[in-house]
């Protein structure tokens, strides 16, 4: 058998679409640990993104911590986590949140330092107050960069929570932990199929929020 043949065979046998184990349940888990993951990433990496792309200042240092960032392995942080925690959301919350903290914070900090800066100036001649420059001059004209190191977090947290099902928990990951662990190659190529899939739809939504957020002069410009 082929791949296509194993992920026909997953797909077409109706007892991976119901139950515990089901494609619906395993596919909301790992939506729900990508969200939750996002979320936290972008609620670290955003404000001192913006704050520091604002005043131009702590570059050197935020490349320090995304580099540092980066070279730790996920897996390897997942373990020590688990060890130091034990069971639950925790320890895989972690190195996700570690993994998409830096491409949010390094982007983000390179798309406001490089507005043009001449609105920039110009709102302040005008009594802007720093946080409205920001907020009303600057991000509009860098959210599409913004939205790329969103983008990018996105999909590497999509694509590594499948270790999740490393200690005990759901996910799309499991069917790959599970399918390795009983031989049943179906499985693992159907799980991976559907991450890869869902890798796709994340895609296909920051390019529909691009769309709707971004106005169509600064989309040109990029």
């Amino acid at each position: 058998m082929n791949v296509f043949d194993f992920a026909h065979a997953f797909f077409s046998d109706s007892a991976h679409w119901h139950g515990y184990d089901g494609i619906p349940t395993r596919l909301v888990e790992h939506m729900q640990y990508s969200v939750e993951a996002l979320l936290l990433a972008a609620a670290i990496g955003l404000p001192v993104g913006l704050v520091t792309g604002h005043y131009g200042r702590g570059g050197n240092a935020l490349a320090m911590i995304a580099t540092a960032g980066r070279a730790l392995p996920s897996f390897g942080l997942l373990v020590l986590m688990f060890i130091w925690i034990g069971f639950g959301l925790g320890p895989v919350m972690i190195p996700l949140v570690v993994l998409a903290v830096p491409p949010i914070l390094v982007t983000t900090y390179e798309a406001i330092g490089a507005v043009d800066p001449s609105p920039v100036d110009a709102g302040r001649g005008m009594g802007m107050s720093e946080a409205r420059v920001l907020f009303q001059v600057e991000l509009p004209v860098a959210l599409p960069l913004v939205l790329g190191g969103l983008r990018t977090a996105a999909i590497q947290i999509v694509s590594t929570a499948t270790i999740a099902a490393y200690v005990s928990l759901g996910g799309l990951g499991r069917y790959i932990i599970d399918g390795l662990y009983q031989k049943n190659y179906e499985k693992v190529v159907g799980g991976a199929t559907l991450v890869a899939a869902l890798a796709l739809a994340t895609l296909a939504l920051f390019w529909a929020v691009s769309r709707l957020t971004v106005s169509p002069g600064v989309r040109r410009s990029h």
